[in-house]
């Protein structure tokens, strides 16, 4: 791409966003900031869009997310019967979101494809429902998930309401490639739309349907009287997650929640929380400090949609220890295996599904229940696609839970992609059930430790910039194909390579390694990022022994990076 002459052509032809004129006109002078902004298309993949905010072909904006719409238009045009072109769309808090969903909305009406929208921002559970209950085609999510507010993203979602495949988003990708910018997107007025019906408003009672599913996940029976006015803080992070959080929690009898002031309402800036991802410590101090001053029991956090979410629970001490998202994991799947055996309502093929980064202690718990667990690659539409593929042998209800690493869970069939209102739900009701007998979540940790042995997790990145970086990255992942027979002194047990395809998963550029004493080793370049990433799941009989055998592991893999 000659950037200079498109970034020429943009001045002339980027109309409808003053912002975007704005910035076109203040970069004038600066060439490496045009370059930048227009060396290259901004990438689409399984992730849809995502990038920073602002003007140019490799930015954010009404242009970027309007060809990409179009593009996709094509696709369902090519794909779909004219009565089957249905789609839906919802957006979150960040920068323009409502804009951009509004464009995309008004690009599909103008290709004939019926449009449904959320009157307001709703969480990325929601869409996935949305587009299962209306029978849609596809779906997109206008959201940069958890990244700084800088970015927005657009993700595409298919008619069984997960993520994209790597086959469509080629496709999809393919259309998008063939078409300019300008002169080959068809674009509608998103009111007159409105108006003539091509784009309708998704009534409350899909929303109010989503929110009865999701109650519908408690796994408590009738027998069982839980003190429910624990002390809960929680914060949306300035997402999504409001009203649905709320509403779910209070309809389901808990009342006693304070909510984080400054983190309550949607707000792209994220003011408080710069990396508002319930992952960070950072993003969560805020409502820790809260947790101290109303001395609650639990604190929540969702990400900006709605889809991940982060706990900390109070010590023995009095101060507030943040969970992992493993092991938030671990004991709701101990938790829900351990009521549906009580219940009688556990099925008679029960799966577990996780992620192979995810960690490896999760499949012993699992197993102890007599619960198969399947482990797909990284992305939750990878858990999604396997409950798909279970409603597909009549056995939806055999699907229990799923979970990743990065604060993801799901218990029901009724979304396909994760659901911080589902998990923040359940981990109330966990948190809950245990306090009234006197339990701790620490203590169902601790117990699950001495009765599996002590597993840490960890996650590190080495980021490699730019064609020399990308060539490095591949060489890397070339030598750890060779010939290991040990990682940081435990033999190599197994290694599973995941690039020509494994266990029916797609072809992806990953690698397992099982080491002796319940151990694994995963090296993968990452899906967004200039990044290779190694997760560690270390088994031991303590944390000081698992620290020190990471330690190690840590060290050997270290020669590969330099």
């Amino acid at each position: 791409m000659d950037y200079k002459k498109e970034y020429l052509r943009w001045c002339v032809q980027a109309k409808g966003d003053a912002d975007v004129e704005n910035e076109l006109s203040a970069i004038s002078s600066d060439e490496s900031k045009i370059e930048d902004a227009f060396y290259r298309d901004l990438a689409f993949g399984t992730g849809g869009l995502r990038g920073v905010i602002g003007a140019g072909t490799n930015r954010m904006n009404i242009h970027t997310v309007a060809k990409a719409s179009q593009g996709l238009s094509d696709y369902l045009i090519k794909n779909y019967p004219e009565n089957e072109r249905k789609i839906a769309v919802s957006y979150d808090s960040r920068i323009k979101s409502d804009l951009f969903s509004r464009v995309a909305a008004g690009v599909f009406a103008a290709n004939g494809i019926k449009v449904y929208i959320y009157t307001e921002l709703m969480p990325t559970p929601c869409l996935s429902y949305a587009v299962r209950a209306l029978n849609c085609a596809a779906g997109i999510m206008v959201t940069a998930s958890h990244n700084p507010s800088k970015y927005n993203g657009y993700k595409v979602y298919g008619a069984d309401g997960c993520q994209i495949t790597t086959e469509a988003a080629k496709n999809i990708l393919s259309e998008i490639e063939k078409l300019d910018i300008f002169a080959d997107v068809k674009t509608g007025s998103f009111d007159d739309g409105i108006k003539s019906g091509s784009i309708e408003y998704i009534s409350d009672d899909i929303y109010t349907a989503f929110v009865e599913e999701v109650k519908n996940q408690s796994v408590l029976s009738e027998n069982d009287n839980i003190d429910k006015n624990v002390a809960i803080v929680f914060s949306p992070l300035n997402g999504t997650g409001l009203k649905p959080v709320l509403r779910t929690l209070s309809e389901s009898g808990y009342t006693n929640i304070t909510v984080v002031k400054e983190q309550e309402q949607p707000d792209g800036n994220f003011t408080t929380c710069p990396y508002p991802n319930p992952e960070i410590k950072e993003a969560m101090s805020l409502g820790m400090e809260y947790a101290e001053k109303y001395n609650a029991d639990l604190l929540l956090a969702t990400d900006p949609d709605c889809d991940r979410v982060g706990i900390a629970v109070k010590t023995p001490k009095g101060d507030y220890r943040l969970m992992t998202g493993n092991e938030t994991g671990m004991l709701l799947l101990d938790y829900i295996c351990k009521k549906r055996i009580e219940n009688g309502t556990m099925p008679e093929d029960p799966v577990f599904i996780k992620t192979i980064v995810t960690i490896d202690m999760a499949e012993r718990i699992a197993a102890d229940y007599g619960v198969r667990t399947v482990n797909v690659l990284t992305g939750f539409k990878f858990i999604g696609e396997q409950i798909g593929f279970l409603e597909q042998q009549g056995k939806e209800n055999s699907y229990i839970f799923g979970m990743e690493e990065s604060y993801g869970y799901l218990s029901g069939g009724y979304v396909r992609d994760k659901d911080a209102v589902d998990g923040a739900f359940l981990i109330c009701e966990m948190f809950a059930y245990y306090k009234t007998k006197g339990i701790s979540l620490l203590d169902k940790l601790e117990e699950q430790y001495k009765k599996y042995g002590y597993c840490l997790n960890t996650l590190h990145s080495f980021e490699f910039e730019g064609s020399a970086g990308f060539a490095k990255m591949q060489k890397i992942m070339k030598a750890f194909r060779g010939d290991i027979s040990s990682i940081g002194g435990k033999k190599v047990v197994k290694v599973l390579d995941y690039a020509p395809g494994l266990d029916g998963l797609p072809k992806s550029d990953v690698l397992k390694f099982l080491l002796e004493d319940n151990c694994s080793v995963v090296v993968r370049p990452s899906g967004t990022e200039p990044k290779l990433k190694t997760y560690l799941s270390v088994s031991a009989g303590s944390m000081d022994e698992a620290e020190k055998a990471e330690k190690k592991i840590c060290e050997d893999l270290n020669r590969y990076f330099q």
